[in-house]
């Protein structure tokens, strides 16, 4: 999603009478004060629309349910917006968190609906973002996944102590030794997990096919050394019909001539001596058949016409 912010799934919370879903708007901004001025439910109202979802599947039950935790979902996005992914797109995946948690929501467990929904967010959200991360296939184990949502808080708390230990004094950006095995002792994850994880969160992004600049010029990426043409279907179509013609389609076509014009062309195309250079030469072979080197040349070149017309029809 990259334009309108929009609540709709699979679980799709519609037709709510009572109360009107908040519109799809392209404006985040207003998205969120639109969703911060619905109204919340008190525990009572809570536990009624609860029970009319869970017991009737009323849908206008759900969709109070939703509407009232919308802000929930916000403020829980916006601690992600380290990962350099669109504040929006954090959103509407946290919308499908709360729909879900809102299927689910049982209200006799005796807890509140934003205690139950807050793991979903965050699960959804989580999800999207290993999805959609420069780095993310690193993040695979559970205790990697914890590596990669705790590093970037853990280093602020670093920074923050050497500042107050250095008087105000600006701390580095990397850990240290010390604190890596800290990081590695809390998250229970191994210390290279840990310099690796930070060494990919250091990186930058590069894009493997950036797009023209405004002058009109192509720009130059990594894709343009990064493909490989080897393996697209035309070319390994014609790679295996070359290697076809090259082994038997020469052979085939040599069948067709004569003796003595197969013999030219063995020796003037097809033998190779130990030294790198070829077989007989045009006097050689006028010599050994008592004609002149002009006749070899044109036994030769009649030869190759009939060998190409050969493999043309091959």
């Amino acid at each position: 999603m990259s334009g309108a912010l929009t609540l709709s799934n699979n679980t799709a919370v519609s037709n709510w009478s009572s109360m009107s879903m908040v519109p799809s708007l392209g404006n985040i901004d207003a998205y969120i004060s639109a969703a911060n001025r619905m109204p919340l439910l008190t525990l009572e109202e809570e536990q009624r629309f609860a029970r009319q979802w869970k017991e009737e599947q009323n849908m206008e039950a759900a969709g109070r349910l939703v509407l009232s935790h919308l802000r929930l979902v916000i403020s829980t996005a916006r601690q992600y917006l380290g990962y350099g992914l669109p504040h929006a797109d954090l959103i509407q995946e946290g919308n499908v968190g709360l729909m879900k948690a809102v299927k689910r929501f049982d209200p006799d467990q005796g807890v509140r609906l934003v205690s139950y929904a807050l793991h979903w967010i965050k699960a959804e959200i989580h999800e999207y973002i290993l999805k959609n991360f420069r780095m993310i296939k690193v993040a695979t184990t559970k205790a990697q996944r914890k590596l990669f949502f705790n590093l970037r808080s853990m280093k602020q708390g670093f920074k923050h102590d050497a500042a107050e230990e250095a008087d105000g004094l600006t701390h580095r950006d990397s850990l240290n030794a010390k604190e890596i095995d800290t990081v590695a002792r809390t998250l229970n994850v191994k210390r290279e997990e840990v310099i690796e994880m930070e060494a990919r969160f250091a990186g930058g992004d590069v894009l493997l096919d950036p797009t023209p600049s405004d002058d009109g010029e192509e720009a130059f990426g990594p894709i343009a050394y990064l493909s490989d043409s080897s393996m697209e279907p035309t070319a390994q179509l014609e790679a295996r019909e070359r290697d076809h013609l090259a082994g038997d389609g020469v052979m085939a076509a040599m069948e067709q001539l004569d003796p003595r014009s197969r013999r030219i062309i063995e020796e003037r195309w097809l033998k190779v001596n130990d030294n790198g250079s070829g077989g007989l030469t045009l006097h050689d072979l006028a010599a050994e058949y008592g004609v002149s080197a002009e006749r070899i040349r044109q036994i030769e070149v009649a030869a190759m016409k009939k060998m190409k017309k050969a493999l043309e029809t091959a």
